[in-house]
């Protein structure tokens, strides 16, 4: 080969590395084959990305040489950063600081509201404590916005996503939570306040006799109350939804007392009766599932008291729902002592949509009833069809409302009591908000990642089918491959016999 040939290739190889490498600088893409495309930015980051009229400036705390555990969290990071800034058209520009480099640096970040994580690495066999900054500060004009800890996995593009969106909106709208009739206050709703509170000004609202529902609610929450309501508040219930206001209600008919084991009706309080006139009621049954959640049991083991994981049917596990936008993206949904919801849509002038069920193994059960947590169920226990246990209801005018037939579902309780809900549910809780609201953006953002893979519940013959298969089916493909290795060898010396080489 000559050697102008040579020299020719060589620079023809060298520019189609420069010209590729110039073409990715600017084309940034990533293949995602994640199941719940969490590489992949969402239609609403899209959409609040595009509507950008203002630069966003994005300061990143990262501390240099990062413990491996934690290096995947800031490269994520930094790659979703370049894909906000090539989508913005330059709306969204940033840089990484490095705390950790001096005193006033890392003063600097403290100061603006960035935490230091105390981290355990394991240095020349030694175990230490490291100080690491993995947070931001967002800036658009005068407004600011900090993430003290930039969270791992698919959670980092919906709090990026949604500060953005806090510095891009001028007013936030409000939210009236109804108190009056024994409601939980806010404080005892504390994740779901947390969750509302990036977009909304939620706002405790006492119910009169003479005080009307101010109309500038975008919507009004009645979450467990439990104290009747007159029919005079009931008819401003009416006016408010006549006016173009929409409710949630999360409210329970029945009694539960695990404690003394024992279940029962609650008393009528009004709401029942006001339901009745948008066409749908409570049944006065428990449901139980196979489907469901567990409860911690005591029991004698050789003399030892042990606590134990134990299903509780009463607990059912709701991951079979409509396709609509207030349950985009859930998966499990735990609903404690929950009953089903009745409805005609024939007798009723109202759009009446059920938007959650229980699973295919669902179970009545008459009150009052005594509880036996230590009860074992059949498979005749569960002869239900799956029943809906919340529905949505569009008036004729556009009003809506929400009805889900649990009261505590998204209730931390207060004090000492509080305890952590099921993330699931206060997701169920934000997305009904947003969509009572007229604000979906964040919907299918706020659920993005897989957060429950539930096994599949199945009868004992196919549970039993799917155990000795597992036994027998490799055996009996070993067999089989010997028996066609066999009947070939054979072959193959019948025809070396027959002289056919």
């Amino acid at each position: 080969m000559k050697k102008s040939t040579i020299i020719t290739r060589f620079i023809l190889i060298v520019g189609i590395i420069v010209v590729s490498n110039l073409i990715t600088n600017e084309l940034f893409f990533r293949i995602d084959f994640t199941a719940d495309k969490r590489y992949t930015l969402s239609s609403s980051t899209e959409d609040i990305i595009d509507n950008l009229d203002d630069v966003v400036t994005i300061t990143a705390y990262f501390t240099d040489n990062l413990p491996p555990q934690l290096v995947k969290a800031k490269r994520d990071f930094e790659d979703l950063l370049v894909e906000y800034e090539n989508r913005s058209g330059n709306n969204i520009v940033y840089r990484f600081i490095s705390p950790n480099e001096d005193e006033q640096s890392e003063r600097k970040a403290q100061e603006e509201g960035i935490r230091p994580l105390m981290v355990n690495v394991t240095q020349k066999d030694q175990a230490q404590q490291m100080r690491v900054y993995m947070g931001a500060i967002l800036q658009l004009g005068e407004k600011s916005e900090v993430i003290p800890v930039i969270p791992p996995g698919a959670g980092v593009e919906y709090t990026l996503t949604t500060a953005i969106k806090k510095l891009s909106i001028d007013e936030k709208p409000k939210i009236g939570l109804l108190q009056g009739h024994g409601e939980p206050a806010s404080n005892a709703l504390a994740q779901v306040m947390e969750e509302l509170n990036v977009l909304y000004d939620v706002e405790e609202f006492t119910i009169t006799d003479t005080t009307e529902i101010p109309t500038y609610y975008r919507s009004i929450a009645i979450i467990a109350p439990t104290d009747s309501f007159p029919l005079t508040q009931r008819d401003q219930l009416d006016r408010y939804m006549q006016n173009g206001g929409n409710i949630f209600l999360a409210y329970s008919n029945l009694l539960s007392n695990l404690e003394q084991q024992y279940l029962s009706p609650k008393p009528e309080i009004g709401v029942g009766e006001w339901l009745s006139t948008k066409g749908i009621s409570l049944e006065n049954k428990y449901l139980i599932d196979a489907s469901c959640s567990s409860v911690s049991v005591q029991q004698n083991m050789g003399g030892f008291v042990m606590n134990t994981q134990k299903q509780f049917p009463f607990f059912p596990i709701i991951s079979n729902f409509a396709d609509h936008p207030a349950t985009e993206g859930l998966e499990a949904v735990v609903l404690p002592f929950v009953s089903a919801i009745k409805f005609d849509p024939s007798d009723s002038l109202n759009k009446i949509t059920p938007l959650a069920f229980t699973s295919e193994q669902t179970g009545l059960v008459n009150t009052p009833t005594m509880v036996d947590i230590n009860r074992e169920w059949t498979q005749e226990d569960f002869g239900q069809s799956p029943q809906p246990v919340a529905v949505s209801v569009e008036l004729e005018n556009g009003s809506r409302l929400v009805v889900i037939s649990n009261s505590s579902f998204t209730v931390n309780g207060s004090g000492q009591q509080q305890q952590r809900l099921n993330e699931d549910n206060v997701n169920f809780t934000s997305n009904i908000i947003d969509w009572l609201s007229d604000d979906t953006g964040l919907i299918n953002l706020r659920t993005k990642g897989i957060t429950s893979r539930p096994i599949a519940q199945v009868d004992d013959a196919t549970r039993n089918l799917y155990k000795y298969g597992n036994v027998i089916a490799p055996i009996l493909l070993i067999l089989g491959f010997a028996f066609y290795r066999k009947q070939k060898n054979n072959k193959k010396r019948q025809n070396w016999i027959d002289g056919n080489f």
